[in-house]
C-alpha cells in the first residue's frame, strides 16, 4: 500500500488513519450496509516473506478472525469483517472512540484507584468468557484497553491469541515482553493464568506509573520476571489499600499454584473489597438470577419470559453494612430491590422506616419527568444483595415487561395508602 490514506478498503470508505506499527496501520471508516463507524487494522506481509508461508498465514488469518468474531462480549471489541488480498489483510472491527490506558500509566496522570479496581473487574469478565470459548489473549497490556468517553471498558487486538480448540495462532505479534508470565517467556502450555498474570502488570502500573521490572536489554527483562520478586506496588503509591496490594501480588506470582487459578476467584476478590462492583458472573449465575427473581413477591405476576428480561437489563450489587445506596437530595430514575438483608430509611438524619427483603425502594423517581430530589436516605442496615434497575432499561424493554412493572408500582402505591403505618414501604 501506498504512503498515503488510502479511499478506500474492501467495501468501506476511509475516514481517516488512527494510528499505525511495524506492519499495520489503523484506520476509521466507514461500513455502508451498517451505517456505523469502524476501524479497519491493515497488515502488510513482511518483505521477502515466503509465498507459501504467506498463503498459510493468510488462511490462518481468515480463520482465527472468524474465531474471535464469536466473542460477543460488552467488553470485547467485536469483529464484523476480515478478508485477505494480494497485497495485505484487513479486519473491521468495532469502532470506540476514546483513549487506550497507556496515557493513563504515568505518574502524573494516574486514575483513582477505584477506577482502575473496576478497570481491571471488567476485563476479568471479558477474559473469563473469552477462555471459556478457548481463547486465551496473550497479550493484555494498557495498549489493548480502550476507555471510551463513558468510560466503558473494552479488549482490543487478539492478533497474539491462542486458541485451545485448534492449531496455535501464527497471527502478527507473541504478545509484550514487559507484559509477559514466566512460563509464557519460558514458551510453555498456556491457559488463562498467563492472562491474570497480564492484568496483574497492567494493574500495577495503572496503580503506580510504573513497571513492576524494567530494564534497558531484553535479557535483563526475561531474567527479572522469571527470577525476581517485583517491589511492592504501595513502595510507589502509599495510598494503596493492602487488600488491593495484595491481591495484585498474588496476580503476578511467578509459580502458578500460587496465582489465582481461576477468573472468578480473581473478581470474586476484587468485589470483596469494592462491594460497589456488580457481583462477578461466576458468583449469581443466570439460572440462580432467575430463580430468586421468581421467587420475589414483585415478580409473582410476572410471565417466564418477563423474568429473563429482568436478568438482563438488571445489575446486582453488594453493599456493607452502613453503606447510603440513596441520598436525600440526590436526583436519579433508577430503582432498587432487595434480595437480601436490610436497610434504614432516613429524613434528615433520622431514622423513620425500615426495609427487608422483597421491598423495593426509589421507583418513584422513575415515573418523575421533572427529576425532582429523593427525599429521603437508604442506608444499608446490614450487608444487603440488590437488583438495581436503570430506568432508561426499563423504558427501552418490551411492552409487557414495562406493563408488569407498572402493575406491580401500582400495587405498592395502594398498599403503602392502606397501610401507611407500615414503615417497609416509605416513598422515596
Amino acid at each position: 500500500m501506498a504512503n498515503n490514506v488510502p479511499s478506500q478498503i474492501g467495501k468501506y470508505p476511509i475516514v481517516r488513519e488512527l494510528g499505525r506499527g511495524a506492519t499495520s496501520r489503523v484506520y476509521l471508516a466507514r461500513d455502508p450496509f451498517g451505517e456505523r463507524d469502524v476501524a479497519i487494522k491493515v497488515v502488510r506481509p513482511e518483505p521477502g516473506v515466503d509465498p507459501a508461508v504467506q498463503k498459510r498465514f493468510n488462511k490462518s488469518f481468515l480463520n482465527e478472525a472468524a474465531l474471535i468474531g464469536r466473542l460477543i462480549h460488552p467488553h470485547i471489541i467485536q469483529i464484523f469483517d476480515a478478508n485477505v488480498t494480494d497485497d495485505y489483510s484487513y479486519i473491521v472491527m468495532e469502532y470506540a472512540p476514546g483513549e487506550t490506558l497507556e496515557e493513563r500509566c504515568v505518574v502524573s496522570n494516574l486514575l483513582p484507584i477505584s477506577d482502575v479496581v473496576e478497570i481491571a473487574f471488567k476485563c476479568s469478565l471479558a477474559l473469563e468468557y473469552a477462555s471459556r470459548q478457548g481463547v486465551i489473549h496473550r497479550d493484555i497490556k494498557p495498549a489493548n484497553i480502550l476507555r471510551g468517553v463513558s468510560d466503558e471498558i473494552k479488549i482490543s487486538d487478539f492478533g497474539a491469541a491462542q486458541f485451545q480448540s485448534g492449531e496455535q495462532t501464527v497471527m502478527q505479534g507473541m504478545g509484550s515482553p514487559a507484559y509477559m508470565s514466566p512460563e509464557q517467556i519460558h514458551e510453555k502450555p498456556l491457559d488463562h493464568q498467563t492472562d491474570i498474570y497480564s492484568l496483574g502488570v497492567v494493574m500495577y502500573q495503572l496503580l503506580t506509573g510504573r513497571l513492576p521490572f524494567f530494564a534497558s536489554n531484553k535479557a535483563s527483562l526475561v531474567y527479572q520476571i522469571t527470577n525476581i520478586e517485583p517491589v511492592s506496588p504501595s513502595v510507589h503509591r502509599a495510598d494503596l489499600p493492602e487488600a488491593l496490594e495484595k491481591l495484585v501480588m498474588q496476580t503476578m506470582a511467578k509459580e502458578l499454584t500460587a496465582r489465582f487459578k481461576s477468573w472468578s476467584d480473581f473478581s470474586r476478590e476484587l468485589a470483596q473489597s469494592y462491594r460497589h462492583l456488580e457481583l462477578p458472573a461466576d458468583a449469581v449465575t443466570d439460572q440462580e438470577k432467575f430463580d430468586a427473581i421468581t421467587q420475589m413477591p414483585f415478580f409473582k405476576e410476572f410471565r417466564e419470559i418477563e423474568a429473563w428480561e429482568i436478568v438482563r437489563i438488571s445489575a446486582w450489587h453488594q453493599y456493607p453494612s452502613g453503606k447510603d445506596v440513596l441520598k436525600e437530595g440526590e436526583t436519579g430514575e433508577d430503582f432498587f430491590l432487595i434480595l437480601d438483608g436490610k436497610a434504614q430509611v432516613k429524613k434528615s438524619g433520622q431514622v423513620v422506616g425500615a426495609l427487608e427483603p422483597g421491598d423495593c425502594f426509589g421507583e418513584l423517581l422513575y415515573f418523575d419527568k421533572q427529576r425532582t430530589a429523593r427525599t429521603t436516605t437508604i442506608s444499608s442496615a446490614s450487608e444487603m444483595t440488590v437488583v438495581k434497575i436503570k430506568a432508561q432499561a426499563l423504558q427501552e424493554s418490551t411492552d409487557g415487561l414495562q406493563k408488569q412493572f407498572n402493575k406491580s408500582f401500582l400495587r405498592i402505591l395502594v398498599n403503602r395508602r392502606s397501610h401507611i403505618s407500615d414503615r417497609r414501604h416509605i416513598a422515596v
